[in-house]
């Protein structure tokens, strides 16, 4: 799922009733979650961070600058926040499948409407800016609201969108991508904040001013002092000390994780701390992280252990906890530190049910779950059973030289089940959007024309389902058989039932293939589809044929 964050800054931190207006326009746009709303009244200002998908944060970012707009008069507006509109900073943030490139498309939509639909004058900024001048907010910003009437009319500060005479009351707003930030602070076992700021001095991208022999500043011919870069690029730091737990942190914020990860800083700061005589013991995170980083921590300690990358979601990111030690002075909930678990269960309700429930949900006399959520949570389980044998196929030396085939098996299998567990729910959704079409309006020949059509793409994507689930489970019998032919020998058998649920999934979902097709008017889609599965369930048979000879000749020996 694409998911970006907005962090939109507005002009008034007091007013919290003026607030509220604005953060229910945010919110009054279905399909964003809302993570903060941070007023300060010294500043007077309050920064608002929410998250969704693209288009509909830009949506909801529109409404709040919208609202701010109508709320906000910045003829009046004093605070010690510098600030030049009443919406005055609103970056959008790549969190989840999305590129930088892409998101600087976003906050070009979002300025062209800011400037067109509310004549607003729209600076772009950071990634998205058009020129140098323009990268740095400060730049943008100084002269602030008092200065922005005179310095918009200059042709090197024409607005990106927007008219090029002030909006009086509203101002001017900045917007534009940028990285998400991770605050993160590393743990020492001493309460010298010396240290501390030594070492962020030494890992810090902005480093340090460089001293000659004497410990004198080494200056450039302007006179100004000449800095070492730090060991860690996207990264700022500081030492301090925490009273409230007497210890001492370099406190650190990676502007960009893709250069530094934040596994990669621990490893860093631990080597460096070793060099003063202080150890790390552990780490704390600040806000959120984006589950990419989590997982990225967790999958390389699992590889410097040696161990198998191929394991759910949940154990990767046990494995990040402990070993950051991100526990160490507090619980550690992934449901509210990671931005993509804030936002949305990872997968829907009928794969978050028990067995026991799921059966009986199954068992009523609603249609739905069927045969083709069945289905898919039968090809689940194969591929659950496929990483099981692959992964109980590490730690002897027999078969070391099988670890890059069963951790690829193992990776494959996650892989496949999470995929086929997320179809379980989709396969019941696309019944429902059939049944909502179906009860479309149709009085009028214009309705009866777009009922039909609702009725025939519903048909189709409620075909669609079922396939995918078939062609899934097919890719879940190859692994099987892999598994069978070279995994543990004491679970042959357990790859035998993997490849025999596998195809009791692809020829369920089949049949739901089939008698969908029924509905669809569309004759070449329906000749494909049938061509397709034929040749699907072909396969299906002859390896499901190797998978038990495999099996049967293993049990045999």
């Amino acid at each position: 799922m694409k998911i970006i964050e907005c962090v939109p800054n507005f002009s008034e931190g007091k007013n919290l009733e003026l607030i509220k207006q604005i953060t229910d326009a945010i919110e009054s746009v279905s399909g964003i979650s809302m993570l903060d709303i941070d007023p300060g009244a010294d500043t007077n200002r309050t920064v608002v961070t929410f998250v969704g998908e693209p288009n509909v944060v830009l949506d909801a970012a529109f409404a709040g600058i919208k609202k701010a707009s109508e709320l906000i008069d910045m003829r009046t507006h004093s605070g010690e926040h510098a600030r030049m509109g009443a919406t005055d900073v609103c970056p959008l943030v790549p969190v989840s499948d999305v590129t930088i490139e892409e998101c600087v498309e976003y906050s070009k939509i979002l300025a062209k409407r800011v400037g067109e639909e509310l004549g607003i004058s729209v600076f772009l900024y950071e990634n998205s800016a058009t020129n140098n001048d323009r990268i740095n907010l400060a730049t943008i910003r100084a002269g602030e609201y008092e200065g922005m009437a005179e310095k918009i009319k200059l042709p090197k500060w024409k607005p990106d969108y927007g008219p090029t005479k002030l909006n009086e009351t509203a101002g001017v707003t900045a917007i534009g991508c940028r990285n998400f930030l991770i605050a993160y602070n590393f743990n020492l076992n001493s309460q010298s904040k010396k240290i501390a700021t030594d070492i962020a001095l030494d890992v810090r991208e902005q480093g340090r001013n460089k001293r000659n022999e004497k410990g004198k500043f080494v200056r450039d011919e302007n006179g100004v002092p000449i800095k070492v870069q730090g060991t860690l690029k996207g990264t700022k730091a500081v030492g301090w000390y925490i009273d409230e737990y007497k210890i001492a942190q370099i406190s650190m914020n990676i502007v960009d994780y893709q250069k530094t990860a934040p596994h990669i800083a621990f490893e860093e700061i631990r080597q460096q701390a070793r060099k003063r005589g202080v150890r790390v013991t552990g780490s704390e995170l600040v806000g959120l992280i984006p589950l990419d980083a989590i997982l990225q921590a967790g999958l390389y300690y699992l590889k410097k252990q040696h161990r198998s990358t191929g394991i759910p979601e949940e154990d990767i990111i046990h494995i990040a906890v402990k070993s950051l030690g991100l526990d160490e002075l507090g619980p550690f909930n992934p449901k509210e530190k990671i931005i993509e678990y804030q936002i949305a269960e990872k997968f829907g309700p009928l794969a978050n049910m028990t067995s026991v429930e799921f059966a009986n949900e199954t068992s009523t006399e609603s249609p739905a779950p069927g045969g083709g959520s069945v289905s898919a949570l039968a090809g689940s389980l194969g591929a659950a059973l496929s990483a099981m044998v692959a992964n109980l196929t590490f730690g002897k030396k027999k078969w070391d030289h099988l670890f890059d085939q069963m951790n690829e098996i193992a990776n494959k299998g996650q892989e496949l089940k999470d995929k086929l567990l997320k179809l379980i729910d989709e396969d019941t959704n696309s019944f429902n959007l059939v049944i909502e079409a179906m009860r479309l309006p149709k009085k009028t020949d214009e309705q009866i024309a777009e009922r039909d059509k609702a009725i025939e793409n519903a048909n189709k994507h409620a075909t669609n389902i079922p396939y995918t689930v078939m062609k899934s489970c097919r890719e879940v019998m190859d692994i099987a058989l892999q598994a069978a032919e070279n995994g543990n020998e004491n679970s042959v058998s357990d790859a035998g039932v993997a490849g025999e649920v596998a195809s009791a999934g692809a020829r369920g979902a089949a049949l739901n293939v089939r008698i969908n097709l029924g509905g669809i008017t569309d004759k070449e889609f329906c000749k494909r589809m049938k061509i397709d599965t034929h040749a699907t369930l072909r396969e299906v048979d002859n390896i499901l044929e190797e998978i038990r000879l495999t099996v049967d000749n293993k049990l045999s020996d």
